[in-house]
């Protein structure tokens, strides 16, 4: 068998269909590489218990304790049977429970004094940690085959938990591991030979070794740094490559013309800059002014004036008689954008031909939902480079839509676009255009050179002078009902003093199926017992009640993304004219919405959301002179992960410092995952956040390499894991960007 061959045998040879087809399914492993690249989550140490007081709620885990107390419980008159077994690992306490025919075997295995691995999913039911169904393997027991080979591997030193599923637990994923284990020395290495030496790293099949059967700590410890090396440096040449190939690119220099668009319209601005707007500004010029296209990321805080320093860039390119699109993610924000750019410009954005002298040009707007009439003359004002700058949704990227001399393509909020369609986009230029990509979540700088790496950053962290505080405040509405009324009197506060607010709900609403009907009698018996499932609070119901109740004679209206597009825009036309006291709305007025004059928000089901999200939505309030109010409405328990985002979330209005919070609750998978065209993360044992000092020196040495050889003819086993990384989708994404 050749070096490569042993890594890409697919897992149904060694281990079976059944297996091979779990793992493939939930998993996403595939081949014995992918096995052997799935590495422990953590390691129990022999005769140590696990931790039952920190266990995440919701998620899958597996722990390793001791019996303290089982009982049968009956309900329904006798007819159903319920086993309750309470574990213990002497600093806290969890509670399994079985229900019906799956009563029998734990009943008879799981006495008190036993100990075991469990594996299920965390729930909250009466206000305890439990564990409904687990499935468990008795590691005190040798009287099967199967609990003398648990307590074989449980004699290790370290006994690997790995990251597992509802269909294969832990225990059963390191056998499988077992099997395939040989093949490590298989391994390519990916790292120049004089790196490897330069840094005394373990060889890797060395390392494959370690980390999946340790004898020491100190052998984890080696391994996950020769293994985080590999990741952060494999990534960083794909990123520098990108890098390197862009500069290669032609594009044409666009230089703002003296006494131009751009300067009628700073004249025009009633405030002046900021440093930082300043600074980010003269970054994107420089750039506009090279050959080669811009690739330049503009992340800043919630009302750090992004749009202001994307649309002076614009006005720059149209300027040099080139055009500008905006592609936003909603019609809500494409809407929004373009009213907000056209007051900005005034009587600029209504101008005759582009770069004509009477320094106005035209700012069109391009929807899906727009009329045929306006479409087709804005499709008009476009291919005649009548319109200087076009603001839109996915309609822009249609094969239709054709340019004049598109010169730059300004992306907000990059994370909901799929790459095709900003590729799509960008090759509607003569050459390619520059690109500018607007994030409104900060991200930490690690993040930005893992995930943006191919990227130049520039980042907005000053608040315009009056913009004024949000005080954020978690209302537990379960533990103190009184604390949701004053939220609603504080609501009413505001409002009687001129001001306007916002009601966040996760749900629409009036859609979804009465399940409760649809449920089987054991699932619904097993659901009662589990937590408290009931569905997230929809915005229809609160508008109701609240205008029935609490905020009973305000001016109450709803904005969801399944009302008409004119039906949205009016809604948002009267709420920003003060027509409308309370707006109760989904997640669609998270980004871009500004209506200064609104200065409370209540997120009902604020625990549903993600920290960004919060800070997101957060950032619509204060926007004016008055000072905002935030209030966090949640059920979620006290001593809950939830309540714990929700404390961090007011307790700082730093963007930053929150990202990194979000980033450490919910690993950088989904940040990659998001940004790399819905690809895996293929990050396993490199964390975004702690590993700063390594994803940095890993960029120095990739830009290194890559200079030297930018196909990388010499460094063959480099190319190979490269390969491995890029598959194809993941390739496509990086090749387009």
């Amino acid at each position: 068998m050749d070096r490569v061959s042993a890594f890409d045998e697919p897992l149904k040879k060694l281990l079976g269909g059944p297996t091979a087809k779990v793992m493939a399914e939930h998993l996403d492993l595939h081949t014995v590489g992918d096995l052997l690249h799935h590495y422990p989550r953590r390691y129990e140490e022999r005769g140590r218990l696990t931790a039952l007081t920190d266990l995440p709620l919701d998620e899958h885990v597996t722990v390793v304790a001791q019996v303290a107390d089982a009982r049968v419980h009956t309900f329904n008159g006798g007819r159903g049977r319920r086993l309750e077994v309470t574990l213990t690992d002497g600093h806290g306490r969890l509670q399994l429970v079985f229900f019906g025919h799956g009563v029998h075997k734990p009943h008879k295995e799981l006495l008190p004094g036993r100990r075991a691995m469990f594996a299920g999913k965390v729930s909250v039911f009466n206000r305890k940690m439990q564990l409904a169904h687990p499935t468990y393997q008795l590691l005190d027991a040798a009287d099967t085959d199967e609990a003398s080979e648990a307590v074989d591997a449980f004699a290790g030193k370290l006994l690997p938990i790995y990251p597992a599923c509802k269909q294969l637990d832990s225990w059963r994923i390191a056998k499988a591991v077992d099997t395939v284990l040989p093949s490590a020395g298989e391994a390519v290495d990916p790292l120049p030979a004089a790196l490897r030496e330069g840094r005394g790293f373990t060889p890797l099949p060395e390392a494959l070794l370690k980390i999946h059967r340790p004898a020491t700590k100190a052998d984890v410890a080696a391994a996950r740094d020769r293994l985080k090396w590999d990741e952060a440096f494999v990534l960083q040449v794909a990123l520098a490559r990108r890098r390197y190939a862009d500069t290669q690119l032609p594009a044409v220099a666009r230089r703002p013309a003296p006494d131009g668009l751009l300067d009628a319209f700073d004249a025009k601005l009633p405030f002046t800059l900021t440093d930082g707007q300043q600074k980010v500004s003269k970054e994107i010029f420089d750039d506009l002014a090279t050959e080669h296209p811009m690739h330049r990321l503009l992340q800043g805080e919630v009302g750090s004036g992004k749009t202001l320093v994307a649309l002076r860039a614009m006005l720059a390119v149209v300027d040099a008689g080139g055009q500008a699109a905006m592609l936003a993610p909603t019609e809500v924000l494409a809407q929004q954008h373009h009213r907000s750019i056209t007051e900005m410009m005034g009587e600029l954005a209504e101008g005759g031909m582009l770069g004509g002298a009477d320094q106005g040009t035209k700012a069109v707007l391009l929807t899906g939902s727009m009329g045929t009439a306006a479409r087709r003359q804005a499709l008009l004002d476009l291919v005649t480079g009548e319109a200087g700058i076009v603001i839109g949704t996915h309609a822009l990227i249609e094969d239709k839509v054709k340019f004049h001399d598109l010169g730059l393509v300004v992306v907000d909020e990059q994370h909901r676009f799929g790459v095709e369609q900003r590729d799509a986009l960008r090759s509607k230029g003569k050459q390619p255009p520059h690109l500018l990509v607007m994030t409104a979540t900060p991200i930490p700088r690690t993040v930005a050179m893992t995930v943006f790496g191919d990227l130049e950053t520039s980042v907005l962290d000053q608040l315009p002078a009056g913009r004024s505080p949000i005080a954020s405040h978690v209302v537990p509405a379960k533990d103190k009902p009184h604390f949701l009324s004053r939220a609603w009197e504080r609501v009413r506060e505001e409002v009687e003093n001129g001001h306007q607010a916002y009601v966040v709900c996760p749900r629409i609403g009036d859609d979804e199926d009465d399940t409760a009907k649809k449920k089987g009698k054991k699932a619904a018996e097993e659901e009662a017992a589990t937590a408290d499932k009931r569905p997230p609070l929809a915005v229809l119901e609160i508008a109701e009640q609240l205008a029935k109740g609490p905020l009973h004679g305000l001016h109450v209206e709803v904005l969801h993304g399944r009302m008409q597009p004119d039906d949205k825009d009016d809604v948002m036309r009267r709420f920003a004219a003060g027509d409308v006291d309370v707006l109760v709305a989904t997640t669609v007025i998270e980004v871009g919405v500004n209506v200064p004059n609104a200065t409370a928000m209540v997120i009902m089901d604020a625990d549903r959301f993600g920290v960004s999200q919060l800070h997101q939505l957060r950032g619509r309030v204060g926007r004016g002179s008055a000072p905002g109010l935030c209030l966090l409405v949640t059920e979620a328990h006290e001593a809950s992960p939830a309540r714990a985002r929700l404390g961090a979330v007011a307790a700082t209005l730093d963007g930053f410092e929150l990202s990194r919070i979000d980033l450490e609750q919910r690993r950088e998978g989904d940040v990659l995952g998001q940004a790399q065209s819905g690809v895996r993360s293929s990050l396993r044992v490199l964390n975004v956040i702690d590993d700063e000092e390594v994803i940095a020196a890993a960029r120095q040495e990739a830009v290194a390499v890559v200079a030297a050889d930018p196909e990388l003819e010499h460094l063959p086993e480099l190319r190979t894991a490269l390969d491995a990384l890029l598959d194809k989708e993941r390739e496509e994404y990086l090749d387009k960007g």
